[in-house]
């Protein structure tokens, strides 16, 4: 397993926490102290404000959990990957993006920049 693999796989285990100290202690794995977090719809810096943002997506998703689309893609201290967020219900994916994580020299993420390429109307 790479450095990319394991930060890529931490991303994953924080945003499929969903109750408050798994969330914390899973954002406290894969993020750096000061690291961030940065989409069309959030921006948001250090481990708290991470935890709130994911806290907030499982209210405004209850039951759903993020999953890989396709092979994380990594190079030097950078890793990008596709995902989607998939319904309990169906098994139906209604957001779906890509990411582009900096990772710091212990393999934790230093920032992430966030691409959503579905978003249903009303989210965000």
């Amino acid at each position: 397993m790479t450095v990319h693999t394991e930060a890529v796989e931490r991303y994953f285990a924080a945003w499929n926490a969903t109750e408050p100290d798994r969330i914390a202690a899973a954002v406290s794995a894969a993020w750096t102290p000061d690291g961030g977090y940065t989409d069309p719809t959030a921006e948001v810096v250090g481990r708290d404000r991470i935890a709130e943002l994911i806290a907030g997506v499982h209210r405004q998703f209850p039951g759903f959990t993020f999953r890989p689309v396709g092979t994380a893609d990594g190079h030097h201290d950078v890793v990008r990957f596709g995902w989607e967020l998939v319904s309990p219900a169906d098994g139906s994916a209604p957001v779906a993006g890509f990411d582009v994580l900096t990772l710091a020299e212990d393999g934790r993420i230093r920032a992430v920049s966030g691409f959503l390429d579905r978003v249903p109307a009303g989210v965000g």
